[in-house]
């Protein structure tokens, strides 16, 4: 448990350092290992539905929209929908394609009283090379983490 608790404090600090309002800021890797290691973290994929079903999703994330597809028109239900379904006192994951709707999914839930809200730095994807590629540079599937069609 020491190296979850180093985990933690890693992206406590990367918050701090960040001026994050969230408790704090995990790479793929470390979201992972949270996950594999305590019962009580929850990963939210923020990530529109066609993105799961064209790029991929990660086995037993949860799925609240950030904004819907096409458009990118922002789920006015967010809020709710997190409070609803996601207990606060757990430790809370946000994901999307490459870090800043989750940042903002944060940031949310934090206002709603999530004193465990965590963003995923690089996203499932990570960003782009200079071809517009993505998964090449960083991100979930970069890091060959599970993931599913």
């Amino acid at each position: 448990m020491s190296n979850l608790n180093a985990v933690l404090q890693t992206a406590q600090k990367r918050s701090a350092d960040n001026n994050f309002s969230y408790a704090g800021a995990l790479t793929p890797h470390e979201a992972f290992e949270l996950l594999q290691q305590n019962a009580e973290v929850v990963l939210v994929d923020v990530r529109t539905q066609a993105e799961l079903e064209l790029v991929g999703r990660v086995p037993n994330a949860m799925h609240i929209e950030w904004a819907t597809y096409p458009g990118m028109v922002k789920n006015q239900e967010f809020a709710k929908q997190l409070a609803d379904n996601v207990d606060k006192n757990l430790t809370v994951i946000f994901m999307c394609r490459t870090g800043g709707r989750s940042h903002n999914a944060a940031v949310v839930a934090e206002q709603l009283g999530f004193d465990k809200a965590y963003n995923m730095l690089e996203g499932f994807e990570g960003e782009a090379n200079e071809l517009k590629q993505r998964t090449m540079i960083n991100g979930w599937k970069h890091a060959d983490l599970p993931w599913t069609n």
